[in-house]
């Protein structure tokens, strides 16, 4: 990167690793340096959570509101009903009103922990795009905004050429998934002034659509900026563990395991994502990735407690150090692991040990449960596990017991 900003957020952009590409570098450094400059990020409602995947965008509008600017966090109320075919390799499965209200409200509860909402100038807004798209009238619409989108150039966007090079079919619902976003850009310039879209590299032909359309339409100068998407060191994509998706709401993945993830990050990811993913100083998140051996295990734990902070509060993250701190130094159990609570009913005349191993969500499955047993993997209050066929019995449970998959992974059982 060679070009050297003006403006803060640009700075903070460039130095700590969150740009990959901007439409006017600048254009849009000028007009970050000349006042209050409202940006958004778009959130398709497929799913009850964000996951770690999304954190970079959100690290990016929380970063906008540190120094000075407006951030809009925009819910695809609207577009979700249609399904962004960006670098997917089939359909997304379509979602009623009720489920797409019901993730809506899921995903807002993340916001708040990055984002203050309020009044202030740079008082961050909640937006829900189906105020403008659920009243379009079809035949105005065709007429008004269709007619400036170019069907030859549209397919010659990767994430759309990508999909017919495989001779994979591409609905005509999901083609209109690039005009719908494209509008939005122009609606949000519209009614609220937003200059600035930014998202994932995968979006860049959906900004640059939404860019176009404006300047056609309003002929006014709006900016786009994307983001790197990211892979960890050994080419896993980020925000998927073995375990599943690393959600962001705590009541789909507790705190600690949250803060086990970071915890885990590999040598080579640690100085990157502490200046991705933290507000650490950027010399400072230099020094820590440096650090070689045993020494980089302590700026992992700086990471974990750093990121689970800003989402989960310091309490959070002080418990869930020292949880870890009990269970893997002082082989104990700990206050903060994952915890499956049966009851007698539950249990009945016994439950199966591999039952027990897929309900604490140790195991994806009764088959990966028993292969977990027999490669030796599994450990029971932290006693090597042999035998597939043990049956817990409410008795056994008079007390806590821990479940250990490989030495990573622990869930208590109790009764309850």
């Amino acid at each position: 990167m060679t070009y050297h900003p003006k403006s803060e957020f640009m700075t903070v952009m460039i130095e700590r690793g969150f740009l990959a590409d901007c439409t006017d570098y600048q254009g849009l450094d000028e007009a970050l340096s000349g006042g209050v400059v409202p940006a958004y990020i778009g959130f398709d409602a497929t799913a009850t959570s964000l996951h770690v995947g999304s954190l970079i965008q959100i690290m990016m509008l929380r970063w906008l509101q540190k120094t000075g600017h407006k951030p809009i966090t925009l819910m695809g109320g609207g577009t979700t009903k249609v399904g962004d075919p960006s670098f997917r390799a089939d359909e997304r499965p379509l979602l009623t009103p009720e489920k797409i209200d019901e993730n809506i409200a899921g995903i807002k509860r993340v916001f708040s922990a990055y984002m203050t909402y309020d009044d202030a100038p740079n008082g961050a807004l909640m937006l829900n795009n189906a105020e403008w798209l659920d009243t379009l009238n079809y035949l105005d619409f065709l007429r008004d905004i269709g007619r400036h989108f170019s069907i030859n150039r549209m397919l010659s966007f990767e994430s759309v050429k990508s999909r017919l090079d495989r001779e994979q079919s591409l609905s005509f619902l999901e083609f209109n998934y690039m005009i719908l976003q494209a509008y939005d850009f122009l609606e949000l310039n519209r009614r609220y002034g937003c200059l600035l879209q930014l998202g994932g590299s995968d979006q860049w032909g959906n900004i640059v659509n939404g860019i176009d359309l404006t300047r056609r339409v309003l002929d006014h100068e709006i900016y786009g900026l994307t983001s790197p998407l990211l892979t960890t060191s050994d080419g896993k994509k980020m925000g998927k563990s073995l375990s599943g998706a690393i959600w962001l709401d705590a009541d789909l993945l507790s705190p600690y395991e949250f803060w086990q993830f970071w915890r885990n990050t590999t040598d080579a990811d640690t100085g990157k994502f502490l200046k991705l993913y933290t507000e650490l100083p950027v010399a400072e998140c230099d020094r820590l990735g440096a650090l070689q051996g045993s020494d980089i295990n302590a700026a992992k734990i700086i990471l974990a407690n750093e990121v689970t902070t800003l989402l989960h509060g310091a309490a959070a993250a002080t418990a869930a150090e020292a949880t870890a701190h009990e269970v893997f130094e002082k082989g104990g159990v700990g206050d903060d692991l994952p915890t499956l609570t049966l009851t007698t009913a539950d249990l009945g005349d016994g439950m199966s040990i591999v039952q027990i191993i897929v309900k604490a969500g140790l195991a994806g499955s009764g088959k990966e449960a028993k292969r977990l047993i027999s490669d030796s993997g599994a450990k029971l209050n932290d006693a090597a596990l042999s035998d597939a066929g043990l049956m817990i019995t409410a008795d056994m449970l008079t007390s806590p017991i821990k479940l250990s998959a490989g030495k990573k992974r622990h869930a208590l059982v109790q009764l309850g």
